[in-house]
Formats: C-alpha cells, structure tokens, sequence
C-alpha cells in the first residue's frame, strides 16, 4: 500500500536560514498539500532540492525564479510550478522578496494513474518547468486557494484529482511554454509583476506598465509575452478573476461589490469576462464551487 506524502515532499524543511514557512493543510495515501511561505530575497542563496514526489505548486503571491532538468522560467501568481518525481531544482527570488504557494504532491503511483487516463500514458512526465495562467486552470487554482482555509477531506482530495487533471490535460494538449528569456529581462518582468498585484484594482495603461519596466512600450509587450507566457492584460484579467473567484466562495459579499473591489469598472463588464473565463456565471459559480468544461 501506498504511504502518504509527507510535507516535507518539496524539500521544504531543509529551508537554509529558516526563509520557508510550511503549514500542512491535509493528506492522505499518496498524496498531499500544503501552504508554503517564504521569505526569501535577493541577498539569500537559491534554494536547491530534489522533488520526493509529483508536485504542482499554484502561485497565490509572489513570484520567483525555478530551475529543474524540464526547464526554467518566472513563476508568477497563478501560474504553476511543476515538478517531476526525483528531479533536481532550485528556487531563487533574484527580484524582489516572497511568494506564497499552495503545492500538491502525489505519489508516482497515484499521478501515474491519473496521467493514464487524462494523458492517455501512466509515463507522462512534466514536458516544462512550468505552466502560465492559462483559461483552463483559472477555476482550479481559485477553488485551491479556498482549500488553504481547511475542509472536509474528501472534497480536498477530489478537487486537487481535478486540478492537477487539469494541469496535465492542458499539458498533454501541446500547450506552448514560455521561451528562454535573459535574467535581465526577468528582473524588470518581475518588478511589473509584484507591481500588478499590489495595484491589480487601479485602472492601469501601457505606459505605466512600461515604465515600471524601463522599457519601450512595443518592447515591453513582446518581452512580457515571451517570460511569463501571457499577455500584461491577460495577466491582470486572470488575476482579478481569480481573486474575485476566491471571495464568490469564501464571502457574503454581494457579486456588484466583489466585482467593483476587484478592479471591474461595471458589474456587465465582469459578468461577462467571468462567464468567459469560468464558462458560468458568478452565481452558479458561487452555488457550484467547481468549474463547468468549455464544450
């Protein structure tokens, strides 16, 4: 039989200099998840460790540098960290200080038969080293963030079966992954990151954006696409997206007020990008608490 992951899955208890924080949320046979804080900046040293099991870590804050043999890139919120079973990585923040993760492990056993079927192949393996904020995991990673603050056992492991479904569907799709960019380009891609989430609800332009980055506004644009996968606009629309998911399941707030707080100037102006993100209204999401498939 199987034993459980334990939380130390991601090597996080080796943390040099005490900078990674972890909490335990649940687990059970073969698989885990946990909260991870850290604290780290640039004046500390990457972080290197071996994944102990399959790990899909969602970035709720933050973002930070992660290396392994899949590849590298700029983990950024909502995008996922994706880690083989036994394969070397290293974590730095070269750009600025913190992040907070929710992460998942499985044992390969219990992936391998998720992969089987959503994959077509109990073999599969990460292909990259990490996975934007695309549509499709948009809901799963919100609905995530809401398993942080606890629940009953059986719908946190039936949901983190359908995340990381979700992110090996979308994998196994031929998803593009972003392209090598140069470490400079990442230092002023990630002072525009940590810059949107702590302005996501102001109404912002290109010339602002650009200007956090000290770049021309056409060269900022091709330079954001190509580190973190996605669109500055695309980047900020998910972002408020998911945030406002995550009050539609954890508040009584009324949908005029969650929408107008998470930066939407007009309540048919959310309904419509949440409906377009989520394939169901803010509603029937709030009554649901699970995504509906798009086709």
């Amino acid at each position: 039989m199987e034993e459980a992951v334990s939380r130390s899955a991601a090597g996080a208890s080796d943390s040099p200099a005490g900078n990674l924080a972890v909490r335990p949320i649940a687990g059970g046979i073969g698989w885990s998840v946990g909260e991870y804080v850290c604290r780290a900046g640039p004046g500390d040293r990457p972080f290197e460790e071996r994944h102990h099991a399959v790990s899909i870590s969602a970035v709720i804050e933050g973002s930070f540098n992660y290396a392994s043999s899949s590849g590298r890139g700029l983990l950024h919120t909502g995008a996922l960290l994706l880690g083989n079973h036994g394969a070397c990585y290293k974590c730095g923040h070269d750009h600025g200080i913190g992040d907070r993760c929710i992460s998942v492990q499985f044992s390969p056993n219990y992936f391998a038969e998720i992969a089987a079927t959503v994959a077509g192949s109990s073999e599969f393996r990460f292909p990259v080293a990490m996975l934007p904020a695309h549509r499709e995991i948009l809901a799963p990673t919100a609905i995530l963030e809401t398993i942080a603050m606890g629940g009953d056992p059986l719908r946190v492991e039936e949901h983190l079966v359908r995340f990381v479904a979700a992110a090996i569907q979308v994998l196994s799709g031929g998803s593009p992954a972003p392209v090598r960019s140069s470490a400079l380009d990442e230092r002023r891609i990630g002072r525009v990151l940590q810059y949107l989430e702590r302005h996501r609800e102001e109404a912002l332009d290109l010339d602002r954006l650009a200007g956090v980055a000290a770049m021309s506004k056409f060269h900022f644009l091709r330079v954001f696409k190509r580190v973190t996968g996605v669109t500055a606009h695309q980047f900020l629309l998910g972002t408020r997206l998911r945030r406002a998911a995550v009050r539609l399941l954890t508040s009584p707030d009324a949908i005029s007020k969650i929408a107008y707080e998470s930066g939407f100037g007009d309540l048919s102006t959310f309904n419509g990008a949440f409906r377009a993100r989520f394939c169901q209204t803010p509603a029937a999401f709030r009554r649901t608490g699970a995504p509906v498939r798009a086709g």
